[in-house]
């Protein structure tokens, strides 16, 4: 949960209340064991380690890692990065450092606090067995400063109880209205294709079952709408359309699609020197009014419309939407367990994995490092370094089969994206 709810309970007299308060019964902890906890992608990786992907057993977050308590789902429809908070996989008390936990989450977000951000906190699972103890709640208040909290731009607590609506409540007074209108209540998980495309958010299966049966608990009159449908693409679609489908579809047969040319050469004439450039949401009416332009066959110019974070959330948007990331399935795994390619083999290894992509891959990639190259060379002005860059684009250019993103895996993927960016001039000669 956000830092400004966790406040210093020992000197608030509702500190008995809330230790009374009846998190969850036995009924809802018998839910049936989590098998989407790993992603298929990540079980079939190199080097596999089934307690902790991606991380070595002496690695000092293996513990905290393993439970995947805490995930980045990519962006959510405004452009956000998406943090996630699973209550349901905290282990019982004994059996979890909570310190560590914290440091953890810390060292997550900061990843990510520099730009706009969207938390999602899944609250089904958390029970008196599992739920932190007030002085680790203490301890989190003392260690989220205002950097943690500036940019959070929505807290969604999906699946809501009398726990969590009674906290908020006892906290209203020290909640400032400002983030007070951050909050959201989620009371089904339909209701988050709003905000963020579920497929990409790997949903524990207890709390699927857990969404199911609240559903059918409700009389059919009352039913919450069902996430709906995919549609079939629009004749001109480009969004979430495989390139080479967009290449045939080119007259010129270009490689390099049009939202991406279009975008590029908007940000490299007006973007280069914009602080924070990525780093910002943009207005979502006006990202799905683009959106549809494009997909409906419009020419899109963005120097009418002089918003350069939309130009720039578009350009991640299309990169997100891809049927198949732009580095490709087939390269998942040797990118995730590229670290253990000895420093002086890296930039030999990287150009023949890139030279492997199709030819409309490799040079959309081109295009787009050749743009970002340029973006760092300004990192002065708009603080976008080669190591924030690929902070954003990583999980952008690379992400599991099933569309699922654990957090152990987005190291790997944002450091392949950083040398990319740093050996560029090697990679694409």
């Amino acid at each position: 949960m956000s830092s400004e709810l966790l406040v210093d309970l020992s000197e608030d007299p509702a500190t008995a209340q809330l230790g009374q308060l009846k998190l969850a019964t036995i009924e809802d902890q018998q839910w049936p064991a989590d098998e989407s906890a790993l992603s298929k992608s990540e079980t079939d990786s190199q080097g596999y380690d089934p307690g902790s992907p991606h991380l070595p057993w002496d690695h000092p977050f293996y513990d905290i890692a393993r439970h995947q308590i805490i995930e980045v789902a990519g962006d959510d429809n405004f452009g956000r990065k998406v943090i996630v908070f699973n209550a349901c996989r905290m282990p019982p008390q004994h059996q979890l450092d909570h310190h560590k936990l914290l440091m953890y989450l810390k060292g997550t977000l900061d990843q990510y606090v520099e730009s706009d951000y969207t938390l999602i906190y899944f609250h089904h699972g958390l029970t008196s067995d599992n739920k932190p103890s007030l002085g680790w709640l203490r301890e989190a208040y003392r260690e989220f400063d205002r950097k943690y909290k500036k940019n959070i731009k929505a807290l969604y607590i999906v699946h809501p109880t009398m726990f969590i609506k009674t906290l908020l409540i006892l906290f209203k007074p020290i909640i400032s209205f400002k983030f007070g209108r951050k909050i959201n209540y989620v009371s089904y998980l339909s209701e988050l294709q709003d905000v963020v495309k579920c497929e990409q958010l790997l949903i524990p299966t207890p709390v699927k079952e857990y969404d199911k049966k609240l559903r059918a608990s409700m009389k059919p009159s009352s039913q919450p709408p069902m996430s709906p449908p995919h549609s079939p693409p629009l004749p001109n679609q480009v969004f979430g359309v495989p390139l080479q489908l967009l290449r045939q579809r080119s007259s010129g047969g270009d490689c390099v699609p049009v939202v991406m040319r279009d975008t590029i050469n908007f940000l490299s004439e007006q973007g280069l020197e914009i602080e924070g450039i990525f780093r910002r949401s943009a207005n979502v009416t006006l990202v799905k009014e683009t959106q549809q332009r494009y997909n409906s066959g419009e020419t899109v110019h963005f120097s009418e419309m002089e918003d350069v974070h939309l130009a720039a959330v578009i350009l991640k948007t299309f990169l997100r939407e891809l049927p198949e990331p732009l580095l490709t399935y087939k390269l998942y795994n040797d990118i995730v367990n590229f670290s253990s390619v000895p420093s002086d083999s890296q930039v030999t290894v990287m150009k023949r994995l890139v030279e492997s992509l199709p030819e409309e891959n490799y040079e959309s990639l081109r295009y787009l490092i050749t743009f970002l190259v340029q973006v760092s060379a300004n990192s002065e002005v708009n603080k976008m370094t080669n190591s924030n860059l690929a902070v954003v684009f990583g999980p952008n250019l690379l992400w599991g089969q099933d569309n699922a993103m654990t957090l152990s895996a987005i190291g790997p993927i944002n450091n392949f994206t950083r040398i990319l960016l740093d050996q560029h001039h090697l990679v694409f000669p």
